[in-house]
């Protein structure tokens, strides 16, 4: 996606994976779970609250809890599913466009 911005939406992600150093994987189930990525700040154990779990243990035992399997089947970065929906979008504009 060079040159192009991504939506706000999807740069909060991106921050929350950086800030709470989560992976793809962690980060494709906390949103099909609907998290706040804004939010997750609150969820992530500060090693102060030692009855918490760590953020990925949390979000992965909430995955597996609503969706009885450990992870997603197929694992897509934020920036790779951007580039998807761009390409779609454009798709569509020069289908629109040619008609």
């Amino acid at each position: 996606m060079a040159g192009k911005k991504l939506s706000a939406k999807l740069q909060d992600w991106i921050k929350a994976r950086q800030r709470h150093r989560l992976s793809h994987t962690h980060v494709q189930m906390a949103r099909e779970l609907g998290m706040n990525p804004r939010k997750l700040g609150k969820l992530d154990n500060h090693d102060q609250e030692p009855w918490k779990a760590p953020l990925p243990k949390f979000i992965e035992r909430l995955y597996f809890r609503n969706f009885d399997r450990e992870g997603p089947e197929i694992t897509t970065s934020i920036e790779e599913r951007a580039a998807e929906q761009h390409a779609k979008k454009a798709a569509r504009k020069e289908a629109k466009r040619t008609l």
